[in-house]
């Protein structure tokens, strides 16, 4: 699959440009201090390019919390970078205006301002105001249809950041995988996953599905689950059969709750995993937030030893590996999370539409 859409490489002269840059630095953050700054060694590679080709660069971003500034985040950004904060539009605009080549200014959580997430024409035309080129480096956002993401392409000039051009090809490659093709779907919400699922129990080999999503399938077929943790959303019957749908074959309980995979399920699962050629990773297999994380991190090293094409995703899967100190051993890791999601369902976003 591609996508016929300009790079940041093919941007021409930019020396005194003002490129307005979508990227995520929604890191998490403990007592004001960063605590995993991943996302933001991931989009180096852009932020040194146009600090080399002598840019003027605004950075736009966001935080979950709308309330929540990212101050934390320019504090750690100003020990790489000449870069200035600026709270309002106005003040934005004045530092642009101000700021010498190759270096940045930050502008303060975007979702704090209105007509963002509501993608406001007004408010596109506004921030478009600012800049002269428009890069998208926040794959991990794209798949919001916000002002920041879809509205301002509309009037600048656009390309896709590096490390959004490598979301996109590499998740790309679960469309026409290699097989066998193991797909590793893990976590909770079946109201979001089940899009994804449907779709790769045609594409993949085998579908293992472990946490709150196997609690669903245990429950659709009458399996005893007691207290265990469900979704909202009933797991349809259409699938239930479905030869090449996986759940573990024994589970750890705690109490009358199911919390992770079993000891004969993560014996299966290491088996597949040396069978298969490609693998795609998203979710964890049980609670591992409350401390039952046993079966994420035997999968985590089953996964990293690998000799297959490895392609992990999500926040809790990632934080998991990054904890582990086993990200380098895995061939791609995503940083996206519902964006990487929806990718994989529709096969496009809505950020990506926005740069063609």
């Amino acid at each position: 699959m591609t996508f016929d859409y300009k790079t940041i490489r093919e941007a021409g002269a930019l020396t005194g440009k003002r490129v307005f840059v979508a990227i995520d630095l929604n890191v998490p953050l403990h007592n004001g201090k960063i605590v995993d700054d991943y996302r933001i060694a991931r989009s180096k590679r852009t932020l040194d390019f146009l600090k080399e080709n002598r840019a003027r660069t605004l950075l736009v971003s966001h935080r979950t919390n709308k309330n929540e500034s990212l101050s934390h985040v320019y504090e750690h950004l100003k020990k790489f970078y000449s870069v200035a904060f600026a709270i309002t539009l106005e003040e934005a605009k004045s530092a642009l205006e101000q700021a010498r080549n190759g270096t940045f200014v930050m502008l303060e959580n975007i979702r704090q301002f209105s007509g963002e997430e509501e993608n406001d024409e007004v408010f596109a035309k506004k921030l478009a105001e600012l800049a002269d080129v428009y890069v998208n480096e926040a794959f991990s956002a794209s798949h919001r249809a916000h002002a920041s993401i879809v509205g301002v392409p509309r009037f600048l000039q656009h390309y896709a950041g590096f490390l959004f051009e490598e979301e996109v090809q590499n998740l790309s490659k679960a469309f026409s995988p290699a097989h066998p093709f193991l797909f590793i779907l893990g976590g909770a919400k079946t109201e979001t996953k089940l899009p994804i699922l449907k779709k790769f129990l045609s594409i993949a080999d085998t579908v293992f599905v472990g946490g709150v999503l196997a609690n669903d399938i245990f429950k659709a077929r009458g399996e005893p689950i007691g207290e265990s943790r469900v979704s909202a959303t009933a797991f349809p019957d259409s699938l239930l059969h479905n030869l090449r749908l996986r759940v573990p074959t024994d589970v750890v309980r705690s109490g009358d709750r199911i919390v992770d995979a079993g000891s004969v399920a993560l014996d299966d699962l290491r088996a597949l995993v040396e069978k298969a050629k490609f693998v795609l990773w998203n979710g964890p297999l049980g609670e591992y937030e409350k401390g039952f994380d046993a079966g994420t991190i035997a999968l985590a090293h089953a996964l990293a030893e690998s000799d297959a094409e490895t392609v992990i995703g999500g926040g809790d899967s990632l934080a998991i590996v990054s904890k582990l100190g086993l990200l380098e051993r895995f061939s791609f890791a995503s940083t996206g999370g519902g964006a990487m999601l929806q990718f994989l369902a529709d096969g496009t976003l809505p950020g990506i539409e926005a740069l063609f």
